[in-house]
């Protein structure tokens, strides 16, 4: 990496040359002009020092990052301006000897290390060399924070707990009464034997919906949710699911269903589109009240594009205005009433997967009110 110093921000600014820059990312070069990028503009923290090993770059996120003012860096040797030590408390300058180690080496990959005060930091570095073996002339330095990275493992560590907790009612039930039919099978009565398997049977399928919750988040975050198109009735959708509901024990008289014809042909994957309807549907039965009605209608005419809109309300509490914007993140539970809190997750993901939106506010009759629309598309091979 090339280091040019000059004019009134000689003290810190830096020219990255297209073919030196640290992270194979092309900044600056003729593709702006010759002008070069000023470090400050760079969202990571940028520190470059000389072939003495003092800092001659320490850009404001390097500053902002590790709580060193630039004043205090520039100048300075590395070693003193960032004091970084590994997890073991070793001094990563002393270990590394990026000036005196092995002629070979290119640079270090990004690690966990520590500054003074026990400020973690995410640091790579690159050396640079005129020739491959030649001596150190610019040593480059990259920091990132670590709170994004926290943020994801936190997140992990909450899915990998309610995970177990929600996996260990069914199986315990699965495996208690399978133990006791095969050990008292003949002592139970043929009515007694249905019950215990109908609740083996609804418990399997409890832990079988989860695992599809995990698959689908992994597939959501990753970009990996596969979509298989073919036309879908929307309206004749929404009719099935509210069957399945009354058969299941609901009142029939408390759901109301307005189709608002003629609708476009929708070309979306109907299992995800019935991921979509039992869940919201699911959600109005079981923390809403009164009458959930469900309407199926073209979407505005305001809308960026042809489509479907299908909206779910119900007569309940509704959600409260500071709840609205998590309503659709991991984790968030409208009430006590069970659940993982991954549903409405995984209903955002399945809508925009098909270039489709989602938005939740009050209803008519004040309680939750959840609509998507689903554009019109065309599966890929129609295109």
């Amino acid at each position: 990496m090339a280091v040019g110093m000059s004019g009134p921000r000689a003290t810190h600014a830096a020219v990255v040359r297209p073919a030196e820059d640290p992270d194979g990312v092309t900044v600056g070069g003729s593709g702006s002009g010759g002008q070069g990028l000023d470090p400050d503009d760079l969202p990571d923290g940028l520190v470059v020092a000389d072939e003495t090993g003092r800092v001659i770059c320490f850009n404001s996120a390097a500053a902002r990052i590790t709580a060193v003012p630039r004043a205090a860096a520039l100048g300075r040797p590395l070693e003193l301006a960032l004091p970084l030590e590994d997890l073991k408390g070793r001094r990563w300058w002393e270990l590394t000897d990026p000036y005196g180690g092995l002629a070979t080496r290119v640079g270090q990959p990004e690690r966990n290390l520590l500054l003074p005060g026990g400020r973690e930091v995410l640091v790579s570095a690159r050396y640079v060399r005129e020739s491959p073996t030649g001596p150190v002339r610019r040593l480059v330095v990259s920091l990132r924070g670590t709170e994004a990275r926290r943020r994801t493992e936190r997140s992990h560590a909450e899915l990998i707990a309610t995970v177990a907790h929600e996996l260990r009612s069914p199986l315990t039930s699965v495996k208690g009464f399978t133990a006791t039919l095969l050990a008292k099978w003949e002592r139970f009565t043929d009515d007694q034997k249905r019950l215990m398997l109908e609740t083996v049977y609804a418990d399997a399928n409890r832990v079988t919906r989860l695992i599809t919750e995990l698959l689908d988040i992994s597939r959501i975050d990753s970009g990996r949710l596969e979509l298989r198109r073919q036309p879908v009735d929307l309206s004749a959708a929404v009719e099935r699911h509210i069957q399945a509901l009354t058969a299941a024990g609901q009142d029939p008289g408390r759901f109301l269903v307005r189709t608002c014809q003629p609708l476009p042909t929708v070309w979306a994957d109907p299992d995800k589109v019935d991921q979509v309807l039992g869940n919201l549907l699911e959600n109005a039965v079981r923390h809403g009240e009164g009458t959930v009605t469900i309407e199926v209608a073209a979407a505005p005419a305001k809308s960026d594009e042809k489509g479907t809109a299908v909206t779910v309300s119900d007569e309940g509490p509704g959600i409260p205005e500071e709840s609205m914007g998590r309503v659709f993140t991991r984790f968030w539970r409208g009430s006590k009433r069970g659940g993982t809190g991954l549903g409405l997750y995984i209903v955002k993901g399945i809508v925009e997967a098909h270039g489709g939106t989602i938005t939740v506010g009050r209803g008519p009759g004040g309680g939750a009110e959840f609509r998507f629309i689903l554009p019109v598309s065309t599966p890929a091979y129609m295109k």
